[in-house]
């Protein structure tokens, strides 16, 4: 089985990007599960809800049950079976949404600790495009969606990203999102 971990910051596309490489996948003959964060689950569904809140307890407790719901697909991973792919929409890049002095040490403490999987796709727009992605959706904005924020979130994700990850522009059509990740499946 292939782990793949699509990260990116609000707006940026990720389940757009998700979807397209679960289909180019298919078209290779491959079964994929798509296991989006935070999930629908109890603790995803806490954490969504605190996102939406104002300060730095229910950012605290947000990234807390942030963890427990990822944490819970892990274990779930292991009994996934008949499926040649799993892909993770956001994981580990979730540091970025930490405080400035937080986010390499969480990074890498969360790598340290948690296993790591072997295709990490980052996808990257600017942070002008993706509010107005945020906006469309008609979702009542979550603590970090501001251009400010995104621009800080944006910048701390591209700071991680030689850590072996492949950037996926999502500035462009849909098409150009196909080709890239072509040419990363080869």
């Amino acid at each position: 089985m292939a782990w793949y971990v699509i990260d990116g910051m609000d707006g940026c596309g990720k389940n757009t990007v998700a979807d397209a490489l679960a289909d180019e996948l298919a078209k290779k003959g491959r079964v994929t599960f798509v296991q989006t964060h935070p999930s629908d689950r109890i603790a995803g569904k806490m954490s969504r809800r605190l996102l939406v809140k104002d300060g730095k307890s229910y950012q605290a407790f947000a990234t807390l049950f942030f963890i427990i719901d990822v944490l819970g697909s892990l274990v779930r991973m292991r009994f996934w079976k008949g499926y040649d792919d799993i892909i993770f929409v956001r994981y580990i890049m979730a540091a970025a949404y930490l405080p400035d002095r937080l986010v390499e040490r969480g990074y890498n403490l969360i790598a340290r600790v948690l296993p790591m999987p072997e295709h990490l796709i980052l996808v990257d727009t600017p942070p002008e495009k993706a509010m107005c992605r945020i906006i469309e959706r008609g979702h009542e904005l979550e603590m970090f969606e501001t251009v400010e924020k995104l621009v800080r979130i944006r910048n701390r994700m591209l700071g991680q990203s030689h850590k072996g990850w492949t950037i996926i522009d999502n500035s462009n059509s849909r098409e150009s999102i196909r080709h890239q990740l072509e040419d990363y499946l080869g």
